[in-house]
């Protein structure tokens, strides 16, 4: 059986070092990714003041506390990263200070405003400039207080839950789906008074202290060599993955459809990890919910890739939200399926896969300058060896070196 590490998770990197700033004492995160989306993160800490120091299996986080930044004001570069961009606002929303969140590529094409919105909501002054980047940041506590807001966007529950360590009372509001909790398992794991009852949060105002706090393996990283193993019929052991279950939607859909997965939990705290078993398996075709989309939105496109060749017609119900990602991911996805030969449609929010198709590559396949696309087009090649794969050096953006691991596990 073969076995695969994934790479450190971005999502949790950039987490931790955006908390670890604005918490008392020093902050150490342990097995960080190196990616550009991460190099973006620590280049807008320097900006604010923060100070860093990097080792090669670690960063510590000297954190400035609430407030610790200065008036500015400060213009910073999320790079490419939708998910730096959002809780970068969130963050300074409430620390007194002025700012520009500028950004760049893919970034600057992802719609702001709802982000916006949401934290002027919370009493924060945050404006978009025609609905995108920049974010200007004005001085403004946020005044906190129940919101009537529902999202399943875990980028602006975070950014709210950010504002709200600094509001003038506590914040509250409902989620209309689950979505990754990242942010609030570091945010009480670093002592902020945060509860959640059903789908409610409340956050209480509050300083946070800094933690030594150890990233998992990415599971969106880890997604790709799964659905390779399974296109492939090789079996595949990955290694220290993250199993938060708030990412694990696309491994539920892929037990559903009859794959042979297990899931082996090692630790549990601040976030649960361990290890993945990929056995060759036979796949039927599903329905998968709007609800189930926010716990798989980066593996869709895969997601439609196993449905293609398994037996029946998949139905994936409430994809509008991959239109806003790094490239339209609908119009990715359908273009990553034609190039293999094999169709499918897209009406209205829903994703329409007939299964049963052989591929059969007609052409190079087109990235978009999109990290996941070209991922899933490595997948792919995991059946049709000798795929080619248009500017396959987007991937840098989360895992470089994947084509590197993705030569030498399969």
């Amino acid at each position: 059986m073969r076995i695969y590490t994934p790479p450190p998770d971005k999502s949790i990197t950039i987490r931790a070092l955006l908390l670890g700033a604005i918490a008392a004492g020093r902050t150490v995160v342990k097995n960080p990714l190196r990616s550009r989306d991460t190099e973006a993160a620590l280049a807008c800490l320097k900006e604010l003041g923060v100070r860093t120091k990097t080792f090669k299996d670690r960063v510590k986080v000297t954190g400035a506390g609430p407030g610790g930044f200065g008036p500015g004001p400060f213009r910073l570069d999320a790079g490419e990263s939708g998910t730096l961009a959002r809780l970068l606002a969130g963050l300074l929303a409430g620390a007194g200070t002025t700012a520009l969140i500028a950004g760049r590529g893919t970034l600057l094409h992802r719609p702001m405003e709802p982000l916006a919105a949401a934290l002027r909501l919370a009493g924060a002054d945050v404006r978009a400039a025609r609905g995108r980047l920049p974010l200007k940041i004005s001085p403004a506590r946020p005044r906190g207080g129940t919101l009537k807001l529902s999202t399943a966007s875990a980028q602006i529950k975070s950014a709210l839950l950010l504002a709200g360590l600094a509001a003038r009372r506590p914040v509250s509001f409902r989620e209309s789906a689950p979505s990754r909790d990242h942010t609030e398992r570091l945010l009480k794991f670093m002592g902020a008074r945060l509860n959640k009852s059903g789908s409610r949060l409340t956050l209480r105002p509050g300083p946070l202290k800094g933690r030594t706090i150890k990233v998992p393996g990415d599971i969106s990283s880890a997604a790709f060599f799964i659905a390779a193993a399974l296109l492939s019929g090789r079996p595949l052991k990955i290694k220290s993955a993250g199993l938060n279950p708030g990412r694990l939607g696309f491994v539920k859909a892929l037990k559903r459809m009859g794959a042979r997965i297990e899931l082996k939990t090692r630790t549990s705290f601040p976030e649960p990890a361990g290890d993945i078993v990929v056995r060759p398996s036979l796949l039927r075709a599903v329905k998968i919910p709007a609800r189930d989309i926010p716990s798989m939105i980066d593996e869709v496109p895969l997601l439609a890739l196993l449905a293609a060749r398994a037996r029946g017609t998949t139905v994936i119900n409430g994809a509008e939200e991959l239109r806003k990602k790094e490239s339209d991911r609908i119009k990715s996805t359908l273009a990553l399926l034609s190039s293999l030969g094999a169709r499918a449609s897209y009406r209205r929010g829903t994703l329409t896969v007939p299964g049963g198709q052989e591929f059969a590559p007609l052409r190079p396949v087109e990235t978009f300058g999109d990290h996941r696309i070209a991922m899933a087009a490595a997948a792919a090649s995991a059946l049709r060896p000798g795929l080619k794969i248009k500017n396959p050096g987007c991937v840098d953006k989360s895992h470089p070196g994947f084509f590197r691991d993705f030569r030498r596990v399969l």
